[in-house]
C-alpha cells in the first residue's frame, strides 16, 4: 500500500511570498493564521469558515463561507486546512485539483479509504506539495531525542512507553471530536495519533497490535481511553495509553535502549497545561561499575520554547520553493499513522 508513495515533485516557479488561504478558523486555524503572518515567505490572502463573524475578527482579510469558492476565486498559491476531520479530505482534494499546494492538520482523514483517495489525487499532481501537521515531531525535546538515538549514544531501542492524556472537561461530551461521523473516532484519533506518530518516527512500522478501547467515564459514542501493545519485526515493543480521563494533563514518553534511556515529560502545548517540557537521559549502570544498581546518574534538559508551528511552516515553504521533498509530514507518514490507529481500533475486542 505504501510502496507507491515515494513522490518527488517537480515544482513550478512562482513569486514570493506564497499566498495562502486558510479553511477552518477555529482554534487551530487561529494558531496557523498567527504563524503564517510571522513567516516572511507566506502571505495570508483569504480565510474561510462556515461560522459567521470572521469579518469582525479579521477586518483586513477576504472572507469566504464556502471552501470551494476560496479555492477557485481567491488569489492564492496554497491552502491551509484546519477543518473537522470529515471534510478535510474533500478540501485537500479540491485544492490539489485546482493546482494549490496544501498544508492540512492531522488527522489526515477518518478512514484509510478516505486517505487513499487523497493520495490518488496527490499522485496525479506531482508538482504540488501536500504536507500534514504532526507538530510534535518539531518539538525540541523530540528532535533532541531523535538526534541522540540516531547518533547511537545508547544503542538500539528496546521498548517505548507513551502516555498522552487530558481531562476532558465539562463540555467535552458535546464536542464535535466525540461525534463519530465528524471525527472518525475518539481520543485516540484526536490526540493519541500524535503519540502513534512518534512511535513510528522512532521505530518504524509495527506489525503486531494488541489493544483495548473503553468508554469508561464520558458516555460518548467513541472511546475515552485506548490501550495498545505494539511490536515490530525488530522485536521492539511500544505501549500506548491515550486517555480523556487523565485528570492531570500528561505527556510522557519513555524510551529504553540497550545502554541507557531517554524520558520525555511534558509538552509545550498551546494551553501550557502539560507542564515543563523536559528530556532526561542516563546511561545504564550496573552494580559492578558504580555499586548503584537501578539508580543511574541522570541529566535533564529543559526546553522553554515551542517553535513547532513555525518549523512546520518552514519545512512546507522549503519544499515548495527549493524543489525538495518533505523530510517528514508527507502523505506516507500520515497514512502510516492513520493505519496504525485503525489497527488499534480493529484489534480491540470492545
Amino acid at each position: 500500500m505504501l510502496s507507491k508513495l515515494s513522490l518527488h515533485p517537480k515544482k513550478k516557479p512562482f513569486k514570493l511570498p506564497i499566498k495562502v488561504g486558510i479553511v477552518g478558523m477555529g482554534k487551530m486555524g487561529g494558531i496557523r493564521y498567527e504563524e503564517a503572518t510571522k513567516n516572511p515567505n507566506l502571505s495570508v490572502a483569504a480565510l474561510c469558515d462556515v461560522v459567521p463573524g470572521l469579518e469582525k475578527t479579521y477586518p483586513d482579510q477576504i472572507i469566504y463561507d464556502d471552501y470551494r469558492k476560496l479555492i477557485v476565486e481567491a488569489d492564492i498559491d496554497a491552502v491551509i486546512i484546519c477543518t473537522y476531520n470529515h471534510i478535510a479530505p474533500q478540501v485537500v482534494k479540491a485544492a490539489l485539483k485546482a493546482g494549490k499546494h496544501v498544508f492540512c492538520e492531522k488527522p489526515p482523514a477518518r478512514t484509510i479509504e478516505e486517505m487513499l483517495s487523497v493520495i490518488e489525487v496527490e499522485q496525479a499532481h506531482p508538482e504540488l506539495v501536500l504536507m500534514y501537521g504532526f507538530n510534535h515531531r518539531k518539538h525540541y525535546s523530540i528532535m533532541e531525542a531523535k538526534h541522540m538515538i540516531d547518533a547511537g549514544h545508547f544503542g538500539n531501542i528496546l521498548w517505548m512507553r507513551g502516555v498522552y492524556g487530558k481531562a476532558g472537561g465539562l463540555y467535552y461530551p458535546d464536542s464535535w471530536r466525540n461525534d463519530l461521523e465528524l471525527s472518525g473516532g475518539g481520543i485516540l484519533i484526536d490526540q493519541g495519533i500524535h503519540m502513534v506518530d512518534l512511535f513510528l518516527y522512532f521505530c518504524g512500522d509495527f506489525q503486531q497490535v494488541q489493544s483495548l478501547t473503553t468508554n469508561s467515564y464520558w458516555q460518548v459514542p467513541v472511546e475515552d481511553n485506548a490501550f495498545a501493545i505494539l511490536r515490530n519485526d525488530n522485536n521492539q515493543v511500544a505501549l500506548l495509553h491515550s486517555s480523556a480521563t487523565q485528570w492531570k494533563h500528561t505527556f510522557s514518553l519513555e524510551i529504553c535502549l540497550q545502554n541507557g534511556y531517554i524520558n520525555l515529560n511534558g509538552i509545550l502545548s498551546s494551553t501550557r497545561s502539560y507542564g515543563d517540557e523536559t528530556l532526561t537521559y542516563a546511561r545504564r549502570e550496573f552494580e559492578n561499575k558504580t555499586r548503584s544498581l537501578g539508580k543511574p546518574r541522570e541529566e535533564t534538559i529543559y526546553f522553554g520554547i515551542d517553535d513547532s508551528w513555525r518549523l512546520e511552516f518552514e519545512d512546507f515553504v522549503a519544499a515548495i520553493i527549493n524543489d525538495q521533498p518533505l523530510a517528514s509530514g508527507n502523505s506516507a507518514d500520515a497514512l502510516r499513522a492513520l493505519a496504525l490507529v485503525h489497527q488499534i481500533y480493529a484489534n480491540s475486542p470492545v
